[in-house]
């Protein structure tokens, strides 16, 4: 089950970097119910997510998450205590906080240009999150970490991306075709010669070229004719040491 997680985190994480320009270290905005949800499981933020996402990263929230967590019940103080020890990013409301789903998405605005990821178990903020295409989401279940796949409108935004429906800033599209070319690809998945690139057909298994073996057909045995009579052949009885024939010999007088 690991090793699935970690295939599907690698594909969500290159899909992110190839059309949104994310890289690394990957700026994570974690708010107090994550660190609450991940107290109750036992697992431990900055060593689990690095691993997790194959990259460095970033921990990161804001003043109105923190200050929210002030204002709950004391049960949440160990998520406070988590809360603390992440750099903190500057918002809009320094002066007058807000709640902590409110501060998260004036952080992101329409387009995420910080490319930031967010660590939240908030239902409500996923839903409003999904809206905003290139946020990557994390959440826990089942005492795991998961990286959720992109979204509707993500995906989307990608496709009209690439239909020209929608213009990218220049900046991340020089960024974007800087990838493609690391990976040897031009427009439209082309590679350097102007071939598109094909996937590699993965060799054929070696035991189904093993060549059937011929069943041998046994030759034709010629009938007997009516005139052919079996032989028989008689097996001799071997007659024991020291034995001797009745009336072979002379009679005792």
């Amino acid at each position: 089950m690991k090793i699935k997680r970690q295939k599907h985190a690698k594909k969500t994480i290159s899909f992110y970097k190839y059309n949104f320009s994310f890289r690394e270290p990957f700026q994570i905005i974690i708010d107090g119910t994550f660190c609450h949800a991940a107290l109750k499981n036992k697992i431990q933020i900055k060593e689990q997510l690095p691993k997790y996402l194959m990259g460095e990263v970033q921990l990161c929230t804001t003043n109105c998450a923190l200050k929210e967590l002030e204002t709950l019940p004391k049960e949440l103080y160990g998520a406070k205590l988590i809360l603390q020890r992440f750099q903190i990013r500057r918002c809009k409301h320094t002066k007058d906080p807000v709640p902590a789903s409110e501060c998260l998405l004036s952080m992101l605005g329409e387009t995420n240009p910080h490319h930031y990821f967010i660590a939240t178990q908030d239902q409500e903020l996923t839903k409003a999150l999904k809206k905003i295409p290139g946020v990557p989401l994390l959440y826990i279940i089942l005492n795991t970490m998961v990286l959720d796949k992109p979204s509707e409108r993500t995906l989307k935004h990608v496709e009209a991306v690439q239909l020209g429906e929608v213009v990218v800033n220049p900046t991340q599209q020089k960024s974007i075709q800087s990838l493609k070319e690391k990976e040897g690809l031009g427009k439209d998945g082309e590679d350097k010669r102007g071939r598109k690139r094909k996937r590699k057909s993965s060799n054929p298994n070696p035991l189904s070229c093993l060549k059937k073996k011929r069943k041998t057909a046994m030759p034709p045995q010629p009938k007997k004719t009516d005139g052919e009579k079996k032989k028989r052949i008689r097996s001799k009885k071997r007659r024991p040491v020291g034995e001797k024939a009745v009336g072979s010999g002379p009679a005792n007088a």
